[in-house]
């Protein structure tokens, strides 16, 4: 009797797991890319000393800290400081002039893992002199990065990258002037974490944050297949106002997604979009047309 190829059965223990992941933590990766979610399944397997997918399920249902490992793989994202620094200058020169018009301002940094991208906002909008008027969101589905991303404490090793990048960015100032080293470690200045509320959010399950100005949501979807792709585009179109901004990474786009017709590129290379279409319910005060 035949049975079926042996990467069928991986493909049948991968779904299998991803739906107990889901139904025992809530946690939904069913509609992730395969290919890295198979590589991040396999580097727990190698390291659990396992030889099958579905070896892993009893210790996903039952052993929270196992359970908690898996998820630190599969949330690894790669992040720095001023990532991509042709986007920031993209974002002051394009952006900051009409943010400046509006009287208070509104940014979600969706899926924003440890933090410095946040962090890296916080410092292009205060060097604009809008800093005070606004109130930044930044969420993740991780607690361990949401936690990192609230002590705003990175290795300081990182340091000289992250101050290129600044610079090449268009920064105003020092990089140094932002943090101070201790331990082996730069802490941000706790100033540039008064205006930013940390909150979990899952972009695969949870709701719309409403009425934001600027969404950024960097190298995120990239690991999204495309029906999870248009239900997070779908969620941003609901929580941006009419003619708010949306910024992607830069393997991310709008093309050919359910909501292609309600964006127009404001800087194409850079990926960063803005509303044009929007349900005349969700317009609101605040928001400038």
């Amino acid at each position: 009797m035949t049975g079926m190829p042996a990467k069928d059965v991986e493909q049948v223990e991968t779904e299998i797991l991803l739906e107990g992941i889901f139904r025992r933590w809530g946690y939904d990766f069913r509609h992730y890319a395969r290919a890295s979610l198979k590589r991040r399944l396999q580097h727990r397997l190698a390291l659990s000393g396992l030889n099958h997918l579905s070896e892993m399920l009893p210790k996903i249902l039952h052993e929270e800290e196992f359970f908690n490992l898996l998820l630190k793989d599969l949330s690894v994202t790669v992040t720095e400081m001023f990532r991509d620094p042709h986007f920031y200058v993209a974002l002051r020169e394009q952006v900051v002039p009409v943010l400046r018009t509006y009287p208070f301002i509104k940014v979600w940094h969706a899926g924003c893992a440890t933090g410095e991208e946040v962090y890296s906002t916080a410092i292009l909008l205060n060097e604009e002199g809008l800093y005070d008027r606004t109130q930044f969101y930044a969420t993740d589905y991780n607690n361990q990065s949401l936690e990192i991303a609230r002590q705003g404490m990175y290795p300081l090793d990182n340091i000289r990258a992250y101050t290129a990048n600044y610079h090449a960015a268009g920064g105003k100032a020092s990089f140094s002037d932002y943090y101070h080293a201790k331990y082996g470690s730069a802490k941000l200045n706790e100033a540039l974490k008064e205006n930013v509320t940390f909150a979990h959010h899952n972009l695969v399950t949870d709701g719309a944050f409403g009425e934001m100005n600027l969404i950024v949501c960097r190298n995120v979807m990239i690991y999204f297949d495309g029906t999870l792709q248009d239900r997070a585009l779908s969620l941003f179109c609901d929580s941006l106002c009419h003619r708010g901004y949306l910024c992607l990474g830069t393997k991310e786009t709008i093309d050919f997604s359910a909501v292609s017709d309600r964006f127009e590129a404001v800087a194409g290379k850079e990926r960063i979009f803005r509303m044009v279409a929007h349900a005349a319910s969700h317009v609101a005060g605040g928001c400038t047309p």
